[in-house]
């Protein structure tokens, strides 16, 4: 009896090893379902500038920027897996409200060098700013940073370093090891975790008024993340509660772009346009 538990507790001890060493793979799926970009906006009828731009520490990473009819500009940080590619159903929505849209991919995905970290992932979402507000002279004050899923906790991140004119987080956890937790309770992942990823901490010092977004079926991030990271919020907040899963709610649920649309009216004038321009 005590040979088969010190075997158990050597599988678990192991198991435990592996996925410590194995985090960043878990959480950084940049190889799927690839890092070759598949489409481009043109193909969703969309003209697009390809950029290219320096972080702080050297790298070049790869973007999109997507002209629309409005001063403003989305600065659009996407989910853990895929690339820039895989995002051009939600480039069209944000554009068809005349936003112009500036996507990236961060460090080790699709066309962007280097290797995937959390402080480089920060460092890539600092650096898409300087290139909006110092390369294309954009203001400030007409910079909407949005995130979806992982994406949302780098918006947020950087939406409390800098002061754009609003932040959008959608469907996102609280923090990396709070999900974890939650997807592993079998595992001491409060204890393992070497990423944070804290969404909730982050919005705790945005200053700018804030659209959350979640689903209440999302099967992956659950519900009661978005309503913790909107009861952390500042006063100026706005909750936009959807149905759908966590991959199509906001391409199904028609809630989602007039939520969008509502949120961005009240900071903009004129309003935003209710269909999309021909």
């Amino acid at each position: 009896m005590l040979k088969f538990i010190l075997i158990i507790v050597a599988c678990y001890g192991l198991l435990v090893a592996v996925v410590y060493f194995m985090q960043d793979r878990m959480l950084y799926l940049s190889d799927m379902p690839g890092r070759t970009l598949t489409m481009t906006p043109v193909d969703a009828g969309m003209d697009f500038h390809d950029v290219s731009f320096k972080t702080s520490d050297g790298l070049t990473l790869h973007g999109w920027f997507i002209a629309g009819r409005r001063p403003q500009v989305l600065l659009f940080f996407h989910g853990n897996a895929g690339n820039i590619s895989h995002r051009l159903e939600s480039i069209r929505q944000f554009q068809g409200l005349g936003l112009s849209v500036f996507i990236i991919d961060y460090r080790g995905y699709g066309q962007s060098d280097g290797k995937t970290t959390e402080k480089g992932i920060y460092r890539d979402a600092d650096a898409a700013w300087r290139y909006l507000t110092e390369e294309r002279g954009i203001s400030s004050s007409n910079i909407v940073i949005f995130g979806r899923s992982l994406g949302a906790s780098v918006a947020s991140w950087l939406a409390a370093q800098r002061h754009p004119m609003a932040l959008i987080v959608e469907s996102s956890f609280t923090s990396v090891p709070d999900i974890a937790q939650e997807i592993y309770p079998w595992l001491p992942v409060r204890w393992m975790s070497r990423h944070g990823h804290s969404t909730l901490d982050y919005v705790r010092d945005v200053h700018c008024p804030i659209l959350v977004i979640h689903s209440r079926d999302d099967e992956i991030i659950p519900f009661h993340h978005g309503e913790a990271i909107f009861a952390s919020a500042n006063e100026s907040r706005t909750l936009l509660t959807l149905r759908g899963t966590h991959n199509d709610a906001f391409l199904q649920d028609e809630a989602y772009i007039e939520g969008v649309r509502t949120f961005l009216t009240e900071l903009f004038v004129p309003a935003l346009p209710r269909k999309r321009p021909n």
